[in-house]
């Protein structure tokens, strides 16, 4: 449905029909694609330092123009990190996310089991990995 170029009197509008057209590609301009990126950092151990340590990283990869994948925030919402198969199933959900994104971004200097697990998928699917400080500073390896 685009835009009508008659008023809701049905009388012919140009300029209204001008204006928003104008408006409706400056709208589309702005719409950028943001590709899909899944963010690696520690859950075990601190859970509630690193969950929010996670969602720093998250607003930065925001901020930067990503849309950020963080299973470690979400799945802990409803499945017990404790039982075997609960935990199994989240990692598993974690995988198939990862799978989706364009790269995967490591943030820290400690690498959890979780986390090595993480990065060696992505190794063996040749994902592009980036590596961040806890102050989310790129750094090669």
């Amino acid at each position: 449905m685009g835009i009508n170029k008659f008023n809701a009197e049905g009388y012919y509008d140009p300029t209204t029909y001008e204006a928003l057209t104008i408006v409706t590609k400056e709208e589309k301009a702005t719409k950028v694609f943001r590709p899909l990126i899944y963010i690696c950092s520690p859950y075990s151990g601190d859970i509630e330092t690193n969950c929010i340590s996670a969602r720093r990283y998250c607003w930065f990869a925001t901020v930067k123009g990503y849309i950020p994948i963080a299973p470690h925030l979400f799945y802990p919402q409803f499945l017990d990190d404790s039982i075997p198969e609960e935990r199994s199933l989240g990692l598993f959900f974690g995988n198939v996310l990862m799978s989706k994104c364009t790269e995967v971004w490591v943030f820290g200097s400690y690498i959890s089991a979780g986390m090595k697990a993480e990065i060696d998928r992505a190794k063996r699917k040749n994902q592009h990995i980036r590596y961040f400080t806890t102050t989310c500073k790129e750094v090669e390896l």
